[in-house]
């Protein structure tokens, strides 16, 4: 025997055979595995004469087919689906703002909400812009009343407590450099 070629000979067959077809030789290559797998001691994951078990084809962890209960690929309502974005990209914070911001006029009034507006909330503090002076001392009157309306309108524990400021004063101060004082004093009387 010369190097490639077996007992079968030069073309893959023994002579006097007829030629082996890619059916048999799979075949054979199958019984192969299964033999050297045994040889080893491993356990045959080969049932049916199909690779992966469960005779399906398929992943054995994956599902097959949509039965009757919910599932992962059919159509979810829009609201869910923009909860889980927000939960899964850690948004919760954002979006708490965005409800006291947006839903400002419906919180505390529609009055209030003429004369004073939402600036920032951070850590648990909302800053207030009033429209003047007696609409600042006003909402600090009602400081209480309208934590309570915010907590019921977007949840305890969002709005703890408010700073409330006037309107602000025009600033004189322009460009990089200027003169340091006072200011104009005649303007306002």
């Amino acid at each position: 025997m010369t190097d490639g070629e077996g007992p079968a000979g030069p073309n893959g067959h023994a002579p006097g055979e007829q030629p082996r077809t890619g059916r048999d030789l799979a075949h054979a290559a199958l019984e192969a595995a299964k033999a050297k797998a045994r040889e080893r001691g491993a356990p045959p994951n080969l049932r049916r004469g199909r690779i992966g078990g469960g005779g399906t084809g398929q992943h054995p962890r994956r599902r097959r087919w949509s039965g009757p209960g919910a599932d992962a690929r059919d159509p979810q309502p829009l609201g869910r689906l923009v909860s889980r974005l927000i939960s899964d990209s850690g948004w919760q914070d954002t979006m708490t703002n965005a409800r006291v911001f947006g839903q400002w006029a419906r919180l505390v009034g529609e009055d209030v909400a003429e004369h004073a507006q939402p600036v920032t909330l951070k850590d648990g503090e909302l800053t207030v812009r009033a429209s003047s002076t007696a609409w600042a001392t006003q909402l600090r009157l009602l400081q209480g009343k309208l934590l309570a309306k915010i907590a019921a309108g977007v949840g305890h524990g969002v709005v703890k407590r408010m700073r409330i400021q006037g309107p602000t004063a025009p600033s004189w101060r322009k460009g990089p450099r200027h003169v340091p004082g006072r200011g104009p004093r005649d303007t306002y009387g």
